[in-house]
């Protein structure tokens, strides 16, 4: 169990106090992170107490175990967001998780719109951490169903890990989306497939193809 203060990594607390900087509206109060402050704070402290480390990956707040990415907690435009990575794999016994997107196979969210809401479900959040903890401890994978002549399965998983990433990428023109699977599906280490993908996201979410400038 951590004592909380002493895990807080930095670059969460300028998130919490600038923003995300993913739009024109970092370092504003328009910005959507400003609207959940208090929220996302909350969530925060629950999380860091039940023992995961504090991240900072894709300009969102990422809580790991080993490495390994177990929860983001987020802002949305309607909501904060506990995000489970492998989510589905959760037993969800109170039915208060729910999917990103109709094709989202692994991923699923706690979502609130008042900081009520999680101080008064604070036990049943712990509840669903630690069985998230327990699954990632056991190192159980979901079984992904994919297409693998449309996209590597490695962009699948990101996907499911960032459903921001999945809708930049689905705005791409038709053009696009096939040259990044192109060279996304070229490698055959699934190594240099997911680090080709990594380096291409800051593109996709400027709407960029893979060959702009």
């Amino acid at each position: 169990m951590s004592n909380g203060t002493n895990n807080l990594n930095h670059e969460v607390d300028l998130y919490l106090e600038d923003g995300c900087g993913r739009c024109t509206y970092y370092k504003t109060p328009e910005c959507k992170v400003h609207r959940w402050t208090t929220e996302l704070t909350l969530l925060r402290k629950i999380v860091i107490d039940c023992g995961l480390t504090e991240d900072y990956k894709w300009s969102q707040p990422c809580y790991t175990f080993k490495g390994k990415n177990v929860i983001m907690v987020t802002a949305f435009k309607d909501h904060a967001v506990l995000s489970f990575f492998k989510g589905v794999l959760l037993k969800d016994s109170h039915k208060l998780l729910v999917s990103p997107g109709v094709s989202s196979q692994a991923n699923r969210q706690f979502r609130f719109t008042k900081a009520s809401q999680i101080i008064e479900q604070e036990a049943i959040i712990r509840s669903y951490i630690f069985e998230a903890l327990e699954i990632e401890k056991a190192g159980l994978k979901v079984e992904f169903k994919r297409d693998p002549e449309t996209m590597p399965e490695e962009l699948l998983d990101k996907f499911e890990e960032f459903p921001d990433f999945k809708t930049a990428f689905e705005a791409l023109t038709p053009g696009r989306r096939r040259g990044y699977i192109l060279h996304f599906g070229q490698p055959k280490q699934s190594v240099t497939r997911t680090s080709r993908i990594e380096k291409c996201m800051p593109k996709i979410f400027e709407g960029k193809g893979f060959l702009d400038r």
